[in-house]
């Protein structure tokens, strides 16, 4: 493949699918800043790529490299935002950030951390787009639960009804890695 056909096709999966990219990033990142530098790396891979033409499914290609660079950005973001991340069941409170946030020589402990955030993501990935929203706005984002419902011109209510399905959802989700956890 010549330089310019790799240009030409580079160029057009960037105007087929970058509008697309950015609106599944944004409601998974801090900031916009955030989202685009996602996008960013994303395209710079795929312009490092030596066989682009040998992709079968750009599409699937594209998202999934993009899943991992959102998970990677969680990732590098180890601050505050995982504070108040945790689920309760009848008797304790499980808090996800200490476990994440722990850094670790141990392969055992890296893996489960791998485990947890992709658990995670997967299950935001599976909330509908008004619940997912609310819950990474409020957890990561440290938007009040009134900021979002102003936000969104949604009664407060409706915010908080959509939080806790959102946390039902990732309770459901997460029971296994609960679970496991709490048997070691």
């Amino acid at each position: 493949m010549s330089k310019k056909e790799k240009e030409h096709i580079i160029s057009h999966t960037v105007s087929k699918y970058g509008e697309k990219l950015m609106t599944f990033i944004k409601p998974k990142v801090r900031s916009s800043e955030d989202a685009e530098d996602i996008l960013q790396e994303v395209w710079f891979q795929l312009s490092n790529l030596t066989n682009i033409s040998d992709i079968v499914n750009i599409s699937s290609w594209l998202f999934s490299v993009t899943r991992n660079k959102i998970t990677d950005n969680y990732r590098k973001k180890k601050t505050k935002n995982l504070e108040d991340y945790s689920f309760e069941d009848d008797s304790e409170t499980f808090i996800i950030k200490d476990i994440l946030l722990i850094d670790s020589a141990s392969p055992e402990l890296k893996l489960f951390q791998d485990d947890i955030w992709q658990a995670l993501l997967n299950a935001l990935d599976e909330l509908p787009e008004k619940q997912r929203k609310v819950y990474v706005e409020n957890e990561f984002n440290n938007k009040t639960l009134q900021q979002i419902a102003d936000d969104e011109g949604e009664n407060v209510k409706t915010i908080i009804s959509r939080k806790t399905y959102a946390i039902r959802h990732l309770r459901l989700k997460l029971n296994l890695l609960y679970q496991d956890l709490n048997n070691d």
